[in-house]
């Protein structure tokens, strides 16, 4: 098989992230329960992955760094427990339903919300950042990436924003985070909500959050902490504060795993392999006939992402014939991105999303070129 849908998890994954996982199930115990020799050892790897997160995004204080299932967790938790009734929050066009269903939640109860636009191609409109904001604008919500065109918003520039009209910025780094640096302080970063299952290349049902120091987020969850067992309420330090309940200590060992793994051979390496695999494949399509390719590939980086329709055929009928007659595993539909398909027309189609990392080949992506090209051929 051709696996070319890593925007929806990471299916090759370093062997030392399986190793750990194993390695956890048999010598971990439950973190902050005991004092025994297996849950100080659980203790001591979850405070490690801690840390490696807290440098890897800017932190000064692992302290900060909370885990959760996914970036849907994440996210969830705080835009709840930040935004309430009389509020307004902006967000994008780009949004992932792990953005939009939160807000519009919220938005029932009573919080106000505006949605800034994007251009043909599915860029954010900042230029209709400054008018959106109101006398009550709480905070902005967005996605570092487009899990469907893989166009990147300038989080550095909405920080900045942010900073300079005393708001809160919460950043969804589902899609760059372990490809692209992302440092809180410098971006203007309040919180940033991560998952572990794809670019950071762990095991699924790990994710996370990092919350700015001095920022009060409510329990999203309450219940068994290790700690204060006789108070009422839910400990306020952190992170527990943020973390009722056993922790998913045999997952954080391999995404712990997984950090070390692209702590060794680098961001930048990483994102450079990942970026010629994706323009390979654009340069290899674009000029196909029949086929439509969205985004904006003028940017220097992007996520490697190509999303694409062959004529008007449904995106999933290509992704069924990618897979049976070639082997080339991607993925079609509205990839929980129904904004972004409004902008782009593609409602009813969908697109047919093709996602690469750093292990994709480039005998794989001509293989997929020439697959593309056949599917045009044959049914047009």
């Amino acid at each position: 098989m051709i696996y070319l849908d890593s925007a929806a998890t990471s299916f090759h994954k370093p062997k030392e992230v399986a190793e750990a996982v194993y390695d956890a199930i048999l010598h971990m115990g439950n973190s902050g329960r005991s004092g025994h020799e297996i849950s100080l050892t659980s203790s001591r790897v979850i405070f490690g992955t801690r840390k490696k997160l807290a440098a890897l995004f800017g932190m000064d204080d692992p302290a900060q760094v909370v885990f959760t299932a996914n970036s849907t967790q994440s996210l969830n938790i705080a835009i709840s427990g930040l935004f309430g009734k009389g509020d307004h929050v902006i967000t994008t066009a780009m949004e992932h339903n792990s953005v939009l269903r939160p807000l519009y939640r919220k938005e029932a109860e009573g919080m106000e919300l505006t949605i800034i636009p994007c251009d043909e191609k599915g860029t954010v409109r900042y230029d209709l950042l400054e008018q959106a904001v109101r006398p009550n604008t709480k905070g902005i919500v967005c996605t570092h990436g487009s899990n469907l065109t893989g166009n990147l918003v300038d989080i550095k520039r909405i920080g900045a924003f942010c900073r300079e009209k005393g708001i809160l910025f919460i950043v969804d780094a589902s899609q760059t985070a372990g490809v692209f640096p992302i440092h809180m302080e410098e971006m203007g970063i309040d919180v940033l909500c991560f998952t572990g299952h794809k670019s950071l290349l762990g095991p699924q049902g790990t994710g996370g959050m990092c919350v700015r120091k001095g920022l009060e987020i409510p329990s999203f969850c309450v219940g068994g902490s290790g700690v204060q067992s006789y108070s009422k309420t839910h400990p306020a330090q952190m992170p527990t504060h943020l973390e009722a309940g056993t922790l998913n200590g045999h997952g954080i060992a391999g995404l712990s795993a997984a950090l070390d793994w692209i702590d060794k051979t680098g961001l930048t390496a990483i994102r450079e392999t990942e970026q010629k695999r994706m323009r390979q494949f654009y340069e290899g399509v674009r000029k196909i006939p029949q086929v439509k390719v969205y985004g904006d590939f003028s940017a220097q980086e992007r996520a490697p992402i190509v999303s694409l329709n062959i004529g008007d055929n449904p995106s999933e009928d290509v992704c069924d014939e990618l897979a049976v007659r070639y082997g080339i595993a991607t993925r079609g539909g509205a990839h929980c991105a129904p904004l972004m398909h409004e902008q782009l027309g593609t409602v009813e189609q969908g697109a047919v999303r093709f996602s690469f990392c750093y292990f994709t080949t480039e005998e794989e992506v001509e293989k997929a070129i020439l697959a593309v090209k056949e599917i045009a051929e044959a049914w047009t």
